[in-house]
């Protein structure tokens, strides 16, 4: 769903693009690069601007300064790469069967968060499948839901990676709200088949910026809703030790960034990583790995 309308919208940013290209090289003779330049300029201005209103909103201006520039190039560079190579073009989701001897390794799901699709993992998924592990990653549908409703697609997804695989349990990795996603599968189905869980910018105690939203999985998310306080209340001390969390002080969407830990949980701290940018930074690709094979 995601991709087919992300491809609607590059392409209407195409048929602009040659629309205005034509005007530009006919009426005003410019040269066709310099048409193309112009274009291309306007079209990365509204995303670099988007991404800074963001950046400035959340900011927690007691952070160091180059920490913050150093996130606001990564997170531009992680929503480009994301929603304009990768994202459109993620069709169906992946899964890996890897050969009997790479057997030991823990297989893992992989759930992304909110407005995005499985295109989100492919850096994570290619180091994973790297590393030996089975990987499938999944899509979250309808975008906008409750997050309830995503915990019969990862059951689905884990029932499906344990009998290609053989294995009794798998890790579970999410990214934002598919971090939210991945303990509400928990509530609902427990932990018998979870190895451990991974998060990555979830926002487990809500953000800010859901403030004045409507859809309900981002009303969900709200800074101290009602929906995330009944979730922590649902969890064990047992399930609360299968979850590792990461965050970055340099989240533009999930914030207050710092106060993003369950109790019984130290978070992992990123600096200078942005919110999407979670999801392809090495630093914490490798940590990630490093936290299976632990």
């Amino acid at each position: 769903m995601l991709a087919q309308s992300l491809r609607r919208w590059l392409f209407a940013q195409f048929l602009v693009a040659a629309g205005l290209i034509y005007w530009l090289t006919s009426n005003w003779h410019w040269p066709i690069w310099a048409a193309v330049a112009v274009y291309v300029l306007l079209s990365f201005s509204i995303a670099i601007l988007m991404v800074t209103l963001t950046a400035l909103w959340s900011r927690d201006w007691r952070e160091p300064s180059h920490l913050w520039w150093r996130s606001l190039l990564g997170e531009i560079h992680a929503t480009a790469v994301t929603y304009a190579l990768r994202q459109p073009w993620a069709n169906q989701a992946s899964v890996v069967v890897l050969p009997l001897a790479d057997q030991g390794r823990t297989p893992v799901v992989l759930v992304h968060g909110y407005f995005c699709n499985h295109g989100v993992w492919r850096d994570m998924a290619t180091a994973l499948r790297a590393h030996g592990h089975a990987v499938i990653a999944i899509d979250l549908e309808p975008l906008v839901t409750s997050i309830d409703n995503y915990a019969p697609h990862i059951e689905a997804a884990v029932q499906a990676l344990l009998q290609h695989t053989g294995a009794p349990r798998v890790a579970l990795i999410g990214h934002s709200m598919g971090g939210l996603a991945i303990r509400a599968w928990m509530r609902a189905y427990g932990t018998k088949h979870v190895a451990q869980v991974i998060t990555l910018g979830t926002p487990h105690v809500g953000t800010q910026l859901a403030e004045g939203m409507r859809d309900i999985n981002v009303q969900q998310m709200r800074w101290q809703s009602a929906w995330l306080a009944d979730l922590a209340a649902s969890e064990t001390a047992a399930t609360r030790a299968l979850i590792h969390m990461t965050l970055t002080p340099q989240d533009s969407i999930v914030y207050p960034q710092r106060a993003q830990v369950l109790p019984g949980i130290t978070a992992t701290v990123f600096e200078g990583v942005g919110h999407l940018q979670m999801c392809i930074h090495p630093a914490v690709i490798h940590w990630v790995i490093h936290q299976l094979e632990g």
